[in-house]
């Protein structure tokens, strides 16, 4: 179903990757991915549809994921990409054209802002209802509904006037009189996305609008479960609070954290947190994209060529695609994985033990300790100073400590 609901918004945006290029100056017309008239119009000729129907389904591109908006120019979404190998990532388009269905449908012009806004903020309810009801809905009990849940957000938002007020002289219009042709837009927009049917005085979920409503309660009851409490704080604070729990704790606080939040902002924060100097939280920031998958691709591919995250992201594209785990260090140069040895001896310099730092030594992918040091020396972390010092502090085998405070000394002075 979530294909067949895209099928014509795949069309155009496939149009526009053959047709015109990523990143074409002909794509575009805006900063916001409009097609340029000129581009409209062939598409139009070369699809056989009428300009409305394209500017329609590249507009149902754009709110899927499928066509990406960057600076001035659109180029191919990652799900567009997947489409004929992943059916998650078809899903997963259709659920970011659901989650915009208020965008899909032109809104009322003649109701405010603040109105509509309600209304948007209501639906959620109204949606569970029809989720639970399984069936088609009389129109006025969803009207009842969603007045019910209207009073309630003024309520929160305490829209009381202080101070002692005039006696009303007439009865104050009721709460839901504005709100039929507003309730009407929603449904109509609801429809046009694929969510539900609506006609006949009544509204029913379709099995993918029933799935889609699930699968949202499904998250705020894993966001309710976090284990540590982080839903609400940035990503690098998420991190620091996940660092002293076990690997299983932490992936349920990190899909949590994800679940509590949109995709891309959540992949753009922890990529923020990665460029961080603390080492262990870009370890950590790349194991939480773990969990986020394949919408996370298209960011850590893009950030492959910056040296401080490419091991990292080597590995999870390289895991991404497949590669066993164990395995995957296979993909990084020597020079790649002896600069990834240094950021984790870091990590565990500032948060770890020293027995830790020690077994790291075991990790390094030099058969000996001379050639580590060599090699650690030559590929120029900025903090290999301070692990080796570190690491000589910590070792037990003085002999061997004279050697790593040796080598700390040379390339803090840049001898040989």
């Amino acid at each position: 179903m979530a294909r067949s609901q895209l099928a014509a918004a795949a069309r155009v945006a496939r149009w526009a990757d053959a047709a015109l290029g990523p990143g074409s100056d002909g794509a575009t017309a805006d900063g916001k991915a409009t097609l340029a008239d000129a581009s409209a119009e062939r598409a139009a000729r070369d699809l056989g549809l009428t300009v409305a129907q394209i500017r329609a389904d590249w507009d149902t591109a754009r709110l899927a994921g499928l066509v990406e908006v960057h600076g001035d120019s659109a180029r191919p979404g990652w799900r567009l990409r997947a489409w004929n190998r992943d059916d998650s990532a078809v899903l997963r388009g259709w659920v970011a054209l659901f989650d915009a269905w208020s965008l899909a449908h032109a809104e009322p012009s003649d109701h405010e802002p603040a109105a509509v806004a309600e209304v948007v903020s209501a639906m959620p309810q109204v949606l569970s209802f029809l989720q639970l009801s399984a069936g088609p809905v009389p129109v006025d009990q969803l009207l009842d509904l969603l007045e019910q849940r209207v009073t309630e957000l003024r309520t929160e938002r305490c829209e009381i006037p202080y101070g002692p007020q005039p006696e009303p002289a007439e009865q104050p219009e009721a709460v839901d009189a504005p709100l039929a042709p507003l309730l009407d837009w929603a449904l109509h927009a609801l429809a046009s996305v694929g969510a539900l049917t609506y006609g006949g005085g009544q509204a029913t979920l379709t099995p993918l609008g029933s799935w889609a409503v699930w699968v949202k309660l499904e998250q705020i009851c894993v966001a309710a479960q976090s284990p540590a409490g982080n839903i609400e704080v940035a990503a690098d604070e998420m991190l620091r609070g996940c660092a002293q729990l076990r690997p299983n704790a932490a992936r349920a606080e990190y899909r949590a954290w994800l679940a509590a939040r949109p995709v891309g902002s959540a992949v753009t924060e922890l990529i923020a947190a990665a460029r961080g100097d603390d080492a262990l939280l870009r370890g950590l920031a790349f194991e939480a994209l773990r969990v986020v998958g394949a919408p996370a691709e298209p960011d850590v591919s893009a950030v492959a060529d910056e040296p401080t995250l490419r091991p990292y992201a080597l590995l999870w594209l390289a895991e991404h695609d497949g590669v066993d785990p164990e395995d995957a260090h296979e993909v990084l140069t020597r020079e790649e994985a002896t600069w990834l040895w240094v950021d984790t001896a870091a990590a565990v310099a500032d948060h770890g033990e020293a027995p830790m730092l020690v077994r790291h030594l075991e990790s390094a992918v030099q058969p000996t300790v001379p050639l580590l040091l060599e090699e650690v020396r030559a590929v120029g972390h900025p903090r290999t100073v301070q692990v080796l010092v570190a690491l000589a502090a910590a070792h037990p085998d003085p002999a061997l400590a004279k050697a790593v405070r040796r080598a700390a000394f040379q390339v803090h002075t840049g001898g040989s």
